[in-house]
């Protein structure tokens, strides 16, 4: 077995760029790390490039002998422990990380859906994947995504989803407002989040609904506020105005659920 113990090694480079989404998009590839996801990559039928194995975390037998013999059928490369903790972002790595092959840039939204969540500017990467599993978690297959939404694919997104990342197809909009518009056509309401509203999440029905949610620090922008039809808040008994991203849409998108449930 060749263990690679080299930084210079053309695999280790590529695989040290995939942290940038610039080398991401190029390549159409990204990285996963850890067990759990690697087993949620194998059930899904994620497209597994390469996995890359820590020598001496295999021999201390840190990863289960069940996932070793699951992974066999894929391109293994064993490198040194010095070399893998070169390339892992993470404080306490279990010694796995896999490349994926991202699925194919598909842009056809599903109108058979009766909700769309729609992301206009999420910047941070926790949020972004908090809100990917959280999607995922109600049933829905997809996500828009503005350009100026944080990649999908960045690192720490990916660990967020959970595994969300391999079932949730990820729309990017080049015009988050054209794409609206479009949807619009479909019989779809435009629902945004705004403080500039007496009317509460519990207020509408949750039936061809696009939820919109905006940028942490500046909300839905002005020209897709002006689309919607129906803005909503959800409603706060203390002092706080307003709530995490992630947890706000947990909030709004339950709502659906216990409508649905009713």
């Amino acid at each position: 077995m060749q263990v690679i113990s080299s930084k210079e090694n053309e695999l280790i480079k590529h695989i040290k760029k995939l942290k940038d989404k610039k080398e991401r998009d190029l390549s159409n590839e990204y990285i996963i790390e850890g067990i759990k996801l690697i087993q949620e990559a194998i059930q899904e039928k994620a497209k597994i490039k390469q996995i890359i194995i820590c020598e001496e975390c295999e021999k201390a037998e840190a990863i289960p002998k069940e996932i070793m013999y699951e992974i066999a059928r894929y391109e293994c490369i064993y490198i040194t422990k010095k070399l893998y903790n070169y390339l892992t972002e993470v404080k306490t790595p279990q010694g796995i990380l896999a490349v994926i092959e991202k699925e194919s840039n598909e842009k056809n939204i599903d109108y058979t859906q009766e909700i769309i969540v729609a992301l206009d500017g999420i910047q941070d990467p926790g949020n972004l994947g908090t809100i990917l599993r959280t999607v995922d978690s109600i049933g829905l297959t997809q996500i828009l995504v503005s350009k100026d939404t944080a990649d999908s694919y960045n690192p720490k997104v990916v660990r967020s989803t959970m595994g969300a990342i391999f079932r949730v197809k990820v729309i990017e909009c080049e015009d988050l407002e054209k794409t609206l518009k479009e949807i619009k056509k479909h019989k779809f309401e435009i629902v945004v989040t705004s403080l500039q509203t007496k009317n509460s999440i519990y207020d509408i029905d949750y039936n061809k609904k696009v939820i919109v949610i905006g940028n942490e620090a500046n909300g839905v922008q002005e020209k897709i506020q002006q689309l919607a039809d129906k803005k909503v808040k959800i409603p706060m008994l203390g002092k706080t105005e307003s709530l995490n991203a992630s947890v706000a849409t947990g909030i709004i998108l339950y709502e659906y659920v216990r409508q649905k449930l009713k």
